[in-house]
């Protein structure tokens, strides 16, 4: 669940949703490979009309902060435009993900570290 609020006097609703999202992903908080909420949850979760959350996933596909992937979803890019501007906690957020799967197949710390200096 994103954590975005709309204001009656901030703007249009379909920027300040496009803007909370580019937000998220330049701190760090939604990271490359990250799903999105599908058009009709956000709008749901924001009470807004799913064409204004559509118009929002668009213009930030339009700008390379997210890419659909037909039905599987939408997702932050692999490269976002611009680079995070905390990548600690980002990057630590992925490093206790790739732990976590690590140690989901059976394999400890060491291995996964292998692992990462193999690649």
């Amino acid at each position: 669940m994103l954590r975005i609020t709309i204001r009656e006097d901030g703007g249009p609703p379909y920027r300040q949703v496009a803007d909370a999202i580019a937000g998220l992903i330049d701190r760090g908080r939604l990271l490359p490979g990250d799903r999105v909420p599908t058009v009709r949850a956000l709008a749901g979760q924001l009470d807004l009309a799913p064409n204004t959350v559509a118009r929002a996933y668009r213009d930030l596909e339009d700008h390379d902060w997210l890419e659909g992937r037909g039905r599987a979803g939408t997702f932050v890019t692999a490269r976002p435009p611009h680079r995070p501007a905390a990548p600690d906690a980002g990057l630590a957020r992925a490093a206790d993900a790739y732990l976590r799967r690590a140690a989901q197949l059976g394999f400890d710390r060491k291995a996964a570290r292998r692992a990462l200096d193999r690649t």
